[in-house]
């Protein structure tokens, strides 16, 4: 059924199919939509399912980290701050492999106060064992939402599906509902691995001495690695069932690119626009969309910008000392493919700064004449501040 639906209802449409039992909420923009629809949902009967309404993001992680170990499938939203706030009981979450699933609404961390949009909340928990899919529109965001249920329950690992503050969580488009009955066939319930169970008492996250720990995470590593191949197998069945995949990374012309600008979130449709223009004008130009990034597709990557003469990622995220974390990633990624093309970085949209079309043909033109990158991470569209000293 198409339905005209926000961004963050596209998020909680997809929570109810997937037969949630327990959501954990504690409210912050941008990501407020998202539990305030879940919370109307379970008040009026619409789903059967226990709503938490805790005191902060630090407990709205631990409520779910308790809910799931007992054997029910969770949810829960945040943001910035309240994601920051949660950075311990993420990797308890991990640790105990324990497959909860949460939207996080992509916004820029303080100080300066900001609720707008940029990545560093979400990628500065990069390291935390959390599987990480950014989506580009909300169809997107309902179907990635579906299919982070499967692969988590697949892999016991837990997910974070990431949209962009604003520009899609408060953005309305078409959106194709599925129906129940699609959603179950795809979603089986929810069978624990283990479970916390007083007739079958044992222990959960105990002390882990030396001889035991290092074990622990190198088996949350084969997790990961595994689910890189599930996530394949899970978008096709998705497929099978609703005609809809996306792949770990989306390639838009990049066969005979000489060009590519790598992508992430909304910035991808923006690239899609460049393409219409510069594509008919005789730039060979394409578009590399990352959509999974923990963990992160290698291979995918590598193929994908294997004809590439120069690569540019836009980075709407910053890792101070070091560049824009996308770029990281990609120049990882290609080192050490022999002839790989120059990694380009580029800085830009941090704190809900829009990244246009008219930005996107500067960076272009910019790495087109350039033989070589002047400099790690360029900053673009930057007015002139007063600097701290």
């Amino acid at each position: 059924m198409k339905k005209v639906l926000e961004g963050s209802h596209a998020v909680a449409e997809a929570v109810r199919l997937a037969r949630v039992q327990v959501i954990s909420a504690y409210p912050i923009t941008p990501q407020t939509h998202i539990v305030e629809i879940l919370s109307d949902y379970v008040t009026t009967g619409k789903m059967v399912a226990k709503y938490l309404r805790v005191e902060s993001e630090h407990s709205c992680m631990a409520a779910l980290i308790g809910a799931q170990s007992s054997g029910v499938r969770t949810f829960t939203a945040t943001s910035s701050q309240g994601l920051a706030l949660m950075h311990e009981l993420l990797h308890w979450a991990s640790g105990a492999r324990l497959p909860i699933v949460m939207a996080e609404v992509n916004r820029a961390l303080a100080p300066g106060w900001n609720i707008w949009n940029d990545q560093t909340d979400s990628l500065a928990q990069r390291d935390t064992g959390w599987m990480q899919f950014y989506c580009e529109d909300g169809q997107e965001v309902l179907d990635t939402t579906i299919q982070a249920y499967r692969l988590a329950e697949i892999v016991n690992l837990p997910a974070m599906v990431v949209l962009d503050a604003f520009y899609l969580s408060h953005t309305y488009e078409p959106v194709d509902v599925p129906e129940q009955d699609e959603v179950d066939r795809f979603l089986p319930p929810y069978k624990p691995a283990f479970i916390l169970d007083t007739k079958h008492p044992y222990s959960l996250s105990p002390l882990v001495t030396p001889n035991a720990y290092m074990e622990m995470r190198y088996d949350i590593a084969m997790a990961m690695d595994d689910a890189l191949e599930q996530f394949d197998r899970v978008e096709e069945e998705f497929a099978k069932i609703f005609d809809r995949r996306y792949g770990a990374v989306e390639a838009i012309d990049c066969d005979d690119a000489d060009i590519v600008i790598v992508t992430s979130g909304t910035v991808t449709s923006t690239g899609r626009l460049l393409l219409e223009e510069l594509r008919p004008r005789g730039e060979k130009v394409g578009v590399l969309k990352i959509k999974l990034f923990r963990p992160f597709p290698v291979e995918a990557v590598r193929r994908a910008l294997g004809k590439a003469k120069k690569v540019v990622v836009v980075d709407r995220n910053f890792s101070f000392g070091a560049s824009g974390i996308f770029a990281q990633e990609v120049r990882a990624a290609i080192c050490n493919v022999p002839g790989h093309p120059p990694i380009f970085g580029y800085i830009a949209g941090l704190g809900g700064r829009d990244i246009t079309v008219k930005l996107l043909e500067e960076i272009y033109f910019d790495v087109k004449g350039s033989s070589a990158p002047r400099k790690e991470s360029i900053w673009v569209g930057l007015q002139e501040v007063n600097r701290a000293t």
